[in-house]
């Protein structure tokens, strides 16, 4: 059933006692905001209305967990500062004499949120607020970007991979309850039965190859048995999730060497599994030199209101640029506005991005993104001049040559100029141009080979120096961002990354918003008063 916060407030209330809380302090605001920021109306569909015990106010919960991104805490330190910080006290207009709860209700409270949808509640209201205030353009530029999250589980090595691996199978298949071992040899039972020990390690020496190889097999050999074990419970779902990541495992890390043993394989497989605890966490890299173990967050502002319209969680892997077209169409929908540009780094500014915003239905995008520069432009592919039209491809020292039609990797034409090996071995620029050591310089050209080179040449003009000057807000939204807590992932589970990635924009937003009224003058109190939560068929309001 629906709790309710008080309407009646008590005469402890900490903002009708003298404290030492700025007012212009982001506590001050938000309690000057308490009674019209959060309203228990908006989540009431959460909560059955005639069954069981009034529950936690929803409107103190999404103001504690409001604050408790704030501030980076944990569940048990939340409700600690309800207790005993008096800025809590004053952004919540909590009495003095508050006594708490338990902090498990936050826990549930995130997870009723989820299962009923209502994860995006905080940044969609603000969101909301925001558009109505004006603060919102209708027609849009964003500047979008990624930030590297760290994952929640450990990092596992190989070994320990597939020990926790066979453990998890086991449990899920209840090998460790009595009677779960049909038909198992006596030996191979007992076997199995160590890896139930948690703590359970092979005592080798790890530094000596010979027993580490040994290890590994028996490892192998052992996720063999555990899987036959699973085989008849292969309708169970958890049984069926467990029995694939150790296959994954086994499959992503493990090759057979000539003599049929097992062994490490080289480099690392796409999308390996580094972590049992959290299966979701992949290897990721913002450059070659910077790895990182988790997860990518999309961040998407609007550039002159400099509030997130967008916020999504990704996997590590991958090019940032795969995330762009997704953005754009959820801006649209959710927020309401029309995005006629989008400012961001190189990894968005592939041939393909760019043909999709120039061909984005109802209206095209530009899409400021440079492109990379060549280490040498003289023998570049830029330095060319090639014709698809007639075919035909000049060098720098103005020798053509006739391309061949040729597919990309996608099945797309393109065009492959091949330049006769005599002409380039005569060419002074040979030595820098050619890298064949049997053919001459070789050029293909891309599928939107047409987008590109216009980039190349618009990245030249002063018109794309300034736009693209512009893209420095968005590293400084991302750095505040990390300030509040989204370089540690809290939860396992894409669900509940995505409910913290909101709540971070949200925090980060509330705070942009406090600004912007003050610099316009707008009555934040008033619109936060008259938004309505968003419901099936909302469609967002445009300001005049």
């Amino acid at each position: 059933m629906l709790g309710r916060r008080k309407a009646q407030h008590s005469f402890f209330n900490a903002q009708g006692m003298p404290t030492r809380v700025p007012p212009d302090s982001f506590y001050g605001r938000m309690g000057a905001l308490g009674d019209v920021l959060f309203k228990d109306d908006d989540l009431k569909d959460m909560y059955d209305p005639g069954n069981g015990r009034p529950s936690l106010s929803p409107a103190l919960l999404s103001g504690v967990l409001l604050l408790q991104f704030y501030d980076d805490v944990s569940d048990e330190e939340a409700v600690e500062r309800t207790l005993f910080d008096l800025r809590w006290k004053v952004a919540l207009d909590l009495p003095i004499d508050y006594a708490g709860f338990d902090p498990s209700s936050l826990s549930y409270f995130r997870k009723r949120l989820i299962e009923n949808g209502q994860e995006r509640y905080a940044f969609d209201r603000l969101v909301q607020v925001a558009r109505e205030a004006g603060f919102l353009p209708d027609r849009a530029t964003l500047l979008t970007d990624t930030v590297h999250a760290k994952g929640a589980g450990a990092v596992q090595d190989t070994y320990t991979l597939i020990r926790k691996g066979i453990r998890q199978l086991l449990k899920r298949c209840g090998f460790h309850l009595p009677g779960k071992r049909p038909g198992l040899a006596p030996q191979t039972q007992a076997l199995l039965a160590t890896y139930l020990d948690q703590n359970r390690k092979a005592a080798i020496d790890w530094a000596d190859p010979v027993q580490r190889a040994a290890q590994l097999k028996t490892l192998v050999q052992d996720a063999e048995a555990a899987l036959e074990v699973a085989a008849d419970q292969r309708d169970d779902p958890e049984v069926r999730a467990a029995g694939w990541l150790l296959t994954k495992i086994l499959g992503d890390d493990i090759v057979t060497n000539d003599q049929g043993k097992p062994q490490l394989g080289q480099g690392t497989a796409p999308d390996r599994i580094i972590s049992i605890t959290d299966p979701e966490m992949r290897h990721g890299r913002k450059s070659k030199a910077s790895r990182f173990d988790g997860f990518k967050v999309a961040v998407t502002t609007e550039q002159t209101s400099e509030l997130i319209v967008d916020v999504a969680d990704l996997p590590a892997p991958g090019s940032d640029g795969r995330a762009l077209l997704p953005m754009v169409q959820r801006v649209e929908a959710q927020v309401g506005v029309t995005v006629e540009r989008v400012i961001a780094d190189g990894a968005y500014g592939s041939g393909d991005h760019r043909a999709e915003c120039a061909n984005y239905p109802g209206h095209p995008i530009d899409l400021v993104s440079p492109l990379g520069q060549p280490c040498d432009p003289e023998v570049a592919k830029s330095a060319f001049e090639l014709d698809e039209a007639a075919r035909t491809a000049t060098c720098p020292q103005g020798h053509t040559t006739t391309g061949q039609v040729d597919h990309d990797e996608q099945g797309r034409e393109i065009l492959t100029f091949s330049f006769a090996r005599s002409v380039c071995a005569a060419c002074p620029l040979f030595p820098r141009c050619v890298r064949s050591r049997t053919k001459g310089r070789t050029v293909q050209t891309h599928a939107h080979e047409s987008y590109l080179r216009a980039a190349r040449l618009r990245q030249g003009t002063d018109e794309f120096k300034t736009l693209y000057r512009l893209r420095c807000a968005i590293e400084r939204k991302g750095a505040e961002l990390v300030k509040h807590g989204l370089r540690g992932t809290r939860y396992r589970g894409r669900s509940k990354r995505q409910l913290q990635r909101l709540w971070l924009a949200a925090v980060v937003n509330l705070k942009r918003l406090f600004k912007l009224a003050e610099q316009l003058g707008a009555e934040l109190r008033a619109h936060l008063s008259q938004v309505r939560p968003r419901q099936a068929g909302w469609s967002p309001v445009r300001s005049g």
